[in-house]
């Protein structure tokens, strides 16, 4: 497969640009645009419709995967109740609250158990979640291996434990950005046909955020052109994060008299 693809561009770097279609205005519509005329043209080879119920489960899962894209990696570790530590990457992963502080990961069943992760923090109630960078990528993807129960990923992906103040799972000392969780809800998710339990769904309360000082902007918020992190697609791709473009979100009591002008000349 290497010899099949170019090499890493390690001179890339993150930058903010324009939005696609900075001219667009209230009520246009997309094929108005040159960008979005384009994109519609696709839609003279039609459509293709799934049915979720008769569909292949793998397929499903592949198709599910390719299209909800980029997805955010929580890089999880867990303590076992025996002291087993546990390190894996999970990228049905996002923030569901900023008050009280709460993050969600999904963690699907395994061939014949519940994952090690999942397992862990039922019993434990406590986890850490790190975000991964572009220069340990290769050493988070690692601890996605099939090992068997009672092996720690720690070892072979060469990563540092660095102790948690709160939790006793350790964080990840490359990573630039962890969050100490305690466990706030699990949701057991079952197949509504057979019964059969497929998925947990974890809740977790952010009690401490590690975040390094080089990484922040002046505002104290997070550079993604530092933090360099790195997002799950389909099959066995990872995307980095090469541009943003910024769009200003409108307020209504300052655009009420325009969109309302753009509506009517459209009716």
């Amino acid at each position: 497969m290497a010899a099949d693809i170019p090499p890493f561009n390690s001179s890339f770097e993150y930058r903010s640009t324009l939005s696609p279609n900075p001219q667009w205005t209230y009520g246009t519509k997309v094929a108005d645009t040159p960008v979005g005329k384009a994109w519609l043209e696709g839609e003279k080879d039609g459509w293709k419709v799934v049915d979720t119920a008769t569909e292949d489960k793998l397929k499903l899962y592949q198709l599910m995967i390719s299209g909800i894209v980029p997805r955010p990696i929580a890089f999880v570790s867990t303590v076992s109740e025996s002291g087993v530590e546990n390190l894996a990457p999970f990228s049905w992963f996002n923030m569901v609250s900023h008050y009280p502080p709460l993050v969600s990961i999904s963690c699907s069943d395994g061939p014949q158990r519940l994952k090690d992760t999942a397992g862990n923090i039922k019993a434990t109630k406590a986890f850490t979640v790190n975000i991964i960078s572009e220069p340990f990528v290769e050493a988070a993807n690692v601890t996605s291996v099939d090992a068997p129960e009672g092996v720690s990923e720690w070892p072979i992906s060469g990563l540092t434990k660095e102790k948690s103040i709160h939790v006793k799972p350790p964080r990840v000392k490359e990573s630039a950005f962890s969050m100490e969780c305690e466990l706030f809800q699990t949701i057991d998710v079952a197949d509504p046909e057979s019964g059969a339990h497929t998925t947990t769904l974890i809740l977790g309360h952010v009690k401490y955020i590690h975040v390094r000082k080089d990484i922040l902007n002046e505002r104290g918020n997070v550079d993604p052109a530092k933090l360099k992190p790195v997002g799950r697609m389909g099959d066995i791709s990872y995307s980095r994060v090469g541009e943003g473009f910024r769009i200003a979100r409108p307020v209504w009591a300052n655009e009420q008299e325009t969109i309302k002008k753009a509506i009517e000349r459209e009716e």
